[in-house]
């Protein structure tokens, strides 16, 4: 898995050029994020049980007829299999931020996940939805715990990349 500088080092040496003004510019920003991200992370370590209950809990708000016969969270099984997705987007989207690179979830998330969810039948706009949910809730107790709201749009981009790469196969709910 590659991180920010990796990645920006890695497309340098393949073009056989030194890290420019640019370059230096793109590493210093990404260590100026780096209190945000290790913050947001902490919180997903420490509250990934409460952000996964607290989004389930607007989505199905939200959303009732999942919990409905024929919905897609109807029954014990199905509720949890939707619960442990979402915890499973949530921890990659911690992974993405330490990272500070969104795409390292294309691989390790979204390729090959709209055809698994369409061969199970699952629909992707829920499941796009909790995972904007999740940042809402992050964002929600990184506020509480101080950090400034300006900052929270690096928080909330793993999350975003996720639901965009999942929306282009958008099913409806059953």
């Amino acid at each position: 898995m590659r991180d920010a500088v990796t990645g920006l080092i890695g497309r340098y040496d393949l073009q056989g050029r030194h890290l420019d003004n640019e370059a230096i510019a793109s590493v210093r920003g990404y260590y100026n994020q780096a209190t945000t991200r290790l913050k947001a992370v902490e919180c997903i370590n420490r509250e990934a049980a409460e952000i996964v209950r607290e989004a389930s809990q607007r989505l199905f708000l939200e959303d009732p007829e999942l919990l409905l016969p024929g919905g897609n969270a109807y029954t014990t099984r199905r509720l949890a299999a939707c619960l442990r997705d979402m915890d499973y987007f949530l921890r990659y989207g911690s992974y993405a931020l330490i990272a500070g690179d969104p795409t390292i979830l294309n691989e390790r998330v979204l390729n090959g996940l709209d055809d698994t969810y369409k061969s199970l039948g699952v629909p992707t706009g829920p499941t796009v939805r909790s995972m904007v949910l999740m940042a809402d809730v992050l964002c929600e107790l990184l506020l509480d715990e101080g950090v400034p709201s300006e900052d929270l749009s690096i928080v909330r981009e793993p999350f975003d990349h996720m639901a965009r790469g999942l929306a282009q196969c958008n099913l409806r709910a059953r």
